[in-house]
């Protein structure tokens, strides 16, 4: 048992440096950067399914919502607390959930007015649980530039603030 003591105290280790070392640390790299990668496509993968599922509220409710005035769609979007802030008509502009959507209520929608309207997504920026959805918006006389801000609550995205500007002249 003596000698084999021997070795393994005394020659492993020469053998691990000088010939397992440099393996043990390349498949440690390569094994780290694999989870790197794996990490990286999945945190992708989930940008692109919530930046998708943003998208298709924007599109489906937000945009339809103002455009036919329909106040169950825009509810859908909204958190209950969302503040809308910007300028209209060089103006400043701040309302209420409650109060913007009493103006919706009462105005005379676009497809009933035959006016042109138009949504368009610009950007949509995803981190977690938060997001901001660049937007323009055509209705009327109004050209409206929109900054969206949204959170998951309870893996739904809602809106939660709302900024606009008038870059109509």
């Amino acid at each position: 048992m003596g000698p084999s003591s021997t070795l393994t105290v005394e020659w492993l280790p020469a053998i691990i440096s000088t010939k397992l070392k440099k393996f043990i640390i390349i498949a440690l790299v390569s094994w780290h950067l694999t989870g790197l990668q794996s990490k990286n496509q999945y945190n992708m993968e989930k940008v692109l399914t919530d930046s998708a599922a943003i998208a298709a509220v924007l599109e489906n409710d937000y945009f339809q919502g103002i455009y036919e005035g329909d106040l169950e769609k825009l509810h859908r979007v909204y958190h209950p607390g969302t503040l809308l802030f910007g300028d209209v008509k060089g103006q400043p502009y701040a309302k209420t959930l409650e109060q913007y959507l009493d103006g919706v209520k009462n105005r005379q929608s676009p497809r009933d007015s035959g006016q042109p309207f138009k949504g368009e997504i610009i950007k949509i920026s995803v981190v977690n649980s938060i997001a901001v959805a660049e937007v323009k918006v055509k209705m009327y006389a109004f050209h409206y530039h929109e900054f969206l801000s949204f959170h998951r609550i309870d893996g739904k995205w809602l809106l939660v603030n709302k900024m606009l500007t008038d870059t109509s002249e």
